[in-house]
């Protein structure tokens, strides 16, 4: 074994950040070009959540808005709950994820696994969960003593620690030699921080947002998502901040495809909005030949086998059936977003 290739530090939490960028070959190449994914899987949490997560709530240290025995309270459809309790058990904070049904089973296994107190609406306000989420938070907050929201949504701490880790570890991994970046939206951190970095390094590579059919961000209309932790039933404050962005939208059919393809071209296991994001490269593949292009896969599929690696419930919640998508996984055919709208 070389050990000078080993990451070296104090606590799990010194292994936030330095995930790898590969080149996929086999996807779907582009003509002259490269295609650069980004396994943001590979952080301990397993997703790119991990990075905030830490951010956030080592600044509210340092600033001693959180102390000894605070309660951390947190709106999460999994990944980001997963990297607070994470960040949590390592400085012994108790932390209470407020989550809905859409909550993969695993991750609520994970959050309690880490100790975390797992509180579940059953019910959407204005048809949307995550107004519930926010509403169950702000009750919370009220009713429990020396508590603390590190509010992800509209902390500059999470775009920040995605700009100074995820895209300035691919600018740099690339010596900022790449034409598009394509990232999947929900609190828009990724989004953000990615934005900031470009501007100040001066990059003209195009920025790409990959949101969902049923997400009222970028003026969008709200409907039935099914996919967690992409798109988003309110405008978040951060998503405020957002000008000028070109967007992708996709369904949840979009994603199940792409993360199938993907298992099956590169043995890479990508989570729901990473299928987003590689759906909306190929909608646009007539654009990127001779490109190189970056596609932030923000957690593991791992975490979707009951769900999008699941025919059954392919069948049962999205009306395809285990042919009809094998078919649709290994077409070559170019797909139409407009098409595949729900």
């Amino acid at each position: 074994m070389e050990r000078s290739n080993l990451r070296t530090g104090v606590g799990i939490l010194s292994t936030i950040g330095r995930t790898p960028l590969v080149e996929l070959t086999r996807y779907c190449p582009l003509s002259g070009g490269h295609l650069y994914a980004k396994l943001e899987a590979f952080n301990p949490g397993g997703s790119a959540k991990d990075r905030p997560a830490r951010s956030m709530l080592e600044a509210a240290m340092a600033a001693g808005l959180v102390t000894k025995g605070t309660t951390i309270i947190e709106s999460t459809s999994g990944n980001m709950g997963i990297g607070l309790a994470q960040v949590c058990r390592y400085h012994k904070l108790p932390l209470i994820c407020v989550v809905d049904p859409r909550t993969q089973s695993q991750n609520l296994a994970m959050l309690r696994a880490y100790g975390a107190q797992v509180d579940v609406v059953t019910t959407p306000i204005r048809g949307d969960f995550l107004h519930a989420r926010l509403a169950r938070v702000c009750y919370l907050l009220e009713t429990t003593p020396n508590s603390f929201w590190p509010n992800q949504y509209a902390n500059p701490a999470n775009p920040r620690a995605h700009c100074t880790g995820t895209i300035s570890e691919i600018d740099d991994q690339l010596q900022g030699a790449y034409d598009y970046v394509f990232v999947a939206v929900s609190s828009t951190g990724t989004l953000q921080g990615c934005q900031e970095l470009l501007k100040s390094r001066g990059r003209r590579a195009k920025l790409i947002a990959v949101d969902a059919f049923g997400s009222v961000l970028f003026g969008g209309s709200a409907g039935r998502r099914l996919i967690p932790g992409l798109g988003a039933g309110r405008i978040p404050p951060l998503a405020r901040e957002s000008r000028n962005t070109e967007v992708r939208r996709v369904s949840d059919l979009d994603c199940v495809i792409e993360c199938r393809r993907l298992a099956h071209r590169e043995a890479i296991l990508a989570g729901g909005s990473g299928g987003g994001v590689l759906s909306a490269i190929r909608s646009m593949w007539n654009q990127l030949d001779g490109k190189t292009v970056v596609a932030v896969l923000h957690d593991s599929g791992t975490r979707y086998l009951n769900t999008i690696f699941d025919d059954a419930w392919v069948e049962a919640n999205l009306g395809v059936s285990a042919g009809e998508l094998a078919s649709l996984v290994h077409s070559d055919e170019p797909i139409s977003m407009e098409a595949r709208q729900p």
